[in-house]
């Protein structure tokens, strides 16, 4: 028998668990959505679990994300109620880990995209290693970033949350610090060391402490006043205009954004740039159902079908948005997207409330 997916197990005083999908980067499946679920329940009331780990088999990942490949194929077949049932799941534990009464580890090294921040970033601690590589890129097959990014993404300084949502630039461990992605940078080599400790019970502030080390440099950093200034615009296309200015003022770093964001979906990028604007004064819960309103709307849409077809099925690295042009996406075509659903709107538990 092949080794199970996931593995969630008490080790001492912590409950364990380790995503083992890595020649896949151990992308998230549904049934390790509902194993990490039922892992949870199960260790809340248990007082002999003091604080949850959540670290991956392999060197390359932590998590690349959902199985999107999985996913388009469902939505191309039709079946777009199973499609949704993933995305409705993921979304509960993406709340249910932020809201965690007990402390939860994040021991994160190597990739973390999409799906994979939805299981870490909201952890109480997330710790990164030195071949942390975080990435929202979902703009780039014509998706969202979702996962409780309108959540998390607004909270960063200045508008690193905008930039990190209309480029998918990658960060760095380094990067993850300054911007305050991760509360702690432990080498790679420590992680096994860490989660030693909080296996015996220690305190899991002081376990962080005696393994941490300083972070690396953040090149992004230098890019702060860059990124505040151009990224502070209202729509897409202003936030492209200042980007074009500081590019024509010589900044090699604007002119690389600049083609970035215009290799997008147009749509998604709309999209976007306001879950960015709405998301500072949504609580957690409120966050998810915007988001579950718009994926609902994309995975009826044809961006999302494209973008994968061009990045991971025939990888021409060429999709065909429709449209286009970021000037031909209307403001009312996005409302769309944010507007209540007719029925089968997201549901969380009443019995823990979002702050």
């Amino acid at each position: 028998m092949s080794d199970p997916e996931i593995s969630c197990a008490k080790e001492g005083r912590c409950g364990v668990i380790v995503l083992n999908r890595p020649d896949a980067l151990n992308a998230l499946t549904l049934p390790m959505v509902r194993e990490i679920a039922r892992a949870l329940d199960a260790w809340e009331h248990d007082p002999a679990v003091q604080s949850v780990v959540v670290k991956a088999a392999g060197d390359r990942a932590f998590c690349a994300g959902a199985d999107i490949r999985q996913l388009h194929d469902l939505g191309k077949a039709g079946r777009f109620d199973d499609q949704l049932a993933f995305w409705r799941e993921e979304y509960v534990l993406n709340r249910r880990i932020k809201l965690y009464p007990k402390p939860y580890v994040s021991l994160v090294d190597g990739i973390v995209m999409g799906g994979g921040a939805g299981i870490s970033i909201h952890g109480s601690h997330v710790v990164a290693g030195e071949k942390f590589s975080f990435a929202m890129p979902e703009v780039g097959i014509g998706f969202f970033p979702d996962v409780g990014a309108t959540y998390f993404l607004p909270r960063l300084p200045g508008k690193a949350g905008v930039y990190i949502a209309l480029t998918g630039a990658r960060l760095t461990c380094g990067d993850a610090i300054a911007f305050g992605l991760a509360s702690a940078h432990v080498p790679s080599a420590r992680h096994e060391a860490l989660a030693g400790r909080l296996i015996e019970g220690q305190d899991v502030s002081a376990a962080i402490a005696a393994e941490a080390a300083p972070a690396p440099e953040s090149a992004l950093a230098g890019q702060r006043h860059f990124i505040d200034g151009c990224f502070a615009a209202k729509t897409v296309a202003a936030i492209l205009d200042e980007i074009d200015d500081a590019a024509y003022g010589g900044s090699e770093f604007a002119f690389a954004t600049f083609e970035t964001i215009r290799a997008k979906s147009p749509t998604s990028l709309t999209i976007a740039l306001r879950q960015m604007q709405i998301g500072g004064s949504l609580d957690i819960d409120e966050a998810l159902r915007t988001e579950f309103r718009i994926v609902a709307r994309v995975a009826r849409g044809e961006d999302f079908y494209e973008g994968v077809r061009a990045a991971i099925i025939d990888k021409d690295h060429s999709p065909a948005w429709r449209p286009a042009e970021i000037e031909a996406v209307q403001p009312a075509d996005v409302d769309t997207y944010f507007a209540p659903l007719t029925a089968g709107e997201l549901q969380v538990s009443a019995e823990i409330h979002a702050p």
